[in-house]
Parts: structure tokens; C-alpha cells; sequence
């Protein structure tokens, strides 16, 4: 399995992902620090202070890649079957359900890499510059931003099963719009905070939302031998 998850990723040459994502942390690190001079002048404490910031950090981070992982589902699984370049792979002595597999745990390990590194380095970036700006008052210690570190790891887990959700949609129609679309209606449920009752912070959905996608995963690979690739 390790090796055709190596093949995988080399065949579908995942660069574009890697500088995507470097794109979108340092648009994140600067909505940021647009977000807390805004803040600053307004008076506005809840973003105007670490907690706050670690917050935006964390949903903006989950939100930008679960889209990612809708997008990567919709190149390695949804655009084969339209295209019906899957066919080439189905012909190849090699069970359906390890080629659907390798495709998804790649989708699943990139979106729980990134998430988690992300945070960190946003956090990082935001919290080191800020002690030569002042953009907030406040700071955090290096034992503070580990403990947040640790905190992230089960929303990168959650945020990796999350992102399979898209497959469902996209597999009905074998539509690339589809399961953007639906990732992005996946943030929209994820990363809803609200002043009064944060879901994004709600762990128990975030695995929940986690659990629909691995069930949906499992399905999709269980099934996939019964399937028509046409």
C-alpha cells in the first residue's frame, strides 16, 4: 500500500498542493494581522487578545483545508472517472479497492499534515512578529504555543476525516464542481463559530463530522469492485 501511495502521489505530481498551501498560510498570517490592527482600533477584545487569535487561526486553518481535500478528491478520484482514465488503473493486477484506498489516505495524510504544521507555523509567525509590532498587547510563551500545538492534533484528525465527506457527492455525478461545492458546505457546518456556541470548537461534532467521512470512505472503497467505472 506505502509503495502505491508513493506511485500515486508521483503520478499526480502534488507540487501545486504544497505551494497552495504555503500561499494560503501566508494570506492567513496576513488576514490576521489585519484582523487584530482592525481590532485593536475598535476595541474589540475577544479578537484582540492570544485566545482569540489562536481561535481564528485554528478555523481558518480547517476551513482553507478541508476545501483543499475536496479539491484534492476531486483530481484523484472524481476527474478519473469522468475522464475514464480510471479505466487504465482498473486494468492493472491490482485490487480496485488498495488504488481507491492509497487515493483517499492520500487525501487524509495531507490534510492532517498541513493542518496541523499550519497552525503551528501561523501561530508562530503571528506571535514572533507581533513582539516586534505590537499589533496586540498580548503574547504567548513558547510552553503555551506547545500546549496549542497538542491541542490541534485532534482537530487535524477531525479536519482529516472531515474532508473525505466530498467523495459522497462527487462519486454521484462524477462532478468536480460537486465536491468543491460540498466541501465548502462542510466548512460551513465545521467552522461556524458563534459568539454564543462556538462548532468549531464543539469537538464531539468535529469527530462526528469525521466519523461521516471515514464511513463514506469505507463505502466508497468497499463498493468500488461491484462498480462501473463507465
Amino acid at each position: 500500500m506505502l509503495q502505491l501511495i508513493k506511485l500515486e502521489m508521483k503520478k499526480c505530481k502534488l507540487g501545486w498542493y504544497m505551494k497552495g498551501a504555503i500561499i494560503a498560510n501566508v494570506v492567513m498570517v496576513a488576514m490576521l494581522f489585519f484582523v487584530s490592527y482592525v481590532s485593536q482600533i475598535e476595541g474589540d477584545v475577544e479578537l484582540g487578545n492570544p485566545q482569540g487569535i489562536l481561535l481564528m487561526a485554528s478555523v481558518m486553518v480547517r476551513g482553507t483545508f478541508i476545501v483543499f481535500a475536496g479539491v484534492l478528491i476531486a483530481k484523484l478520484v472524481i476527474e478519473e472517472y469522468k475522464n475514464k482514465t480510471i479505466l487504465l488503473m482498473f486494468s492493472y493486477p491490482i485490487s480496485r479497492k488498495k488504488i481507491i484506498a492509497s487515493k483517499l489516505l492520500i487525501t487524509a495524510i495531507l490534510t492532517f499534515i498541513t493542518v496541523l504544521l499550519s497552525n503551528i507555523f501561523i501561530v508562530s509567525v503571528f506571535f514572533t512578529l507581533n513582539s516586534f509590532m505590537l499589533v496586540i498587547p498580548n503574547t504567548i510563551t513558547i510552553g503555551e504555543l506547545i500546549q496549542e500545538s497538542i491541542k490541534a492534533i485532534p482537530f487535524a484528525v477531525a479536519a482529516a476525516g472531515a474532508g473525505l465527506i466530498p467523495l459522497y457527492f462527487g462519486m454521484r455525478k462524477y462532478s468536480v464542481p460537486t465536491t468543491i461545492v460540498s466541501s465548502l458546505i462542510v466548512v460551513m457546518i465545521a467552522c461556524q463559530n458563534q459568539p454564543e456556541f462556538s462548532l468549531a470548537t464543539f469537538l464531539p461534532l468535529q469527530f462526528a463530522l469525521a466519523a461521516i467521512g471515514i464511513v463514506i470512505a469505507y463505502y466508497g472503497i468497499r463498493n468500488i469492485e461491484n462498480e462501473d467505472a463507465l
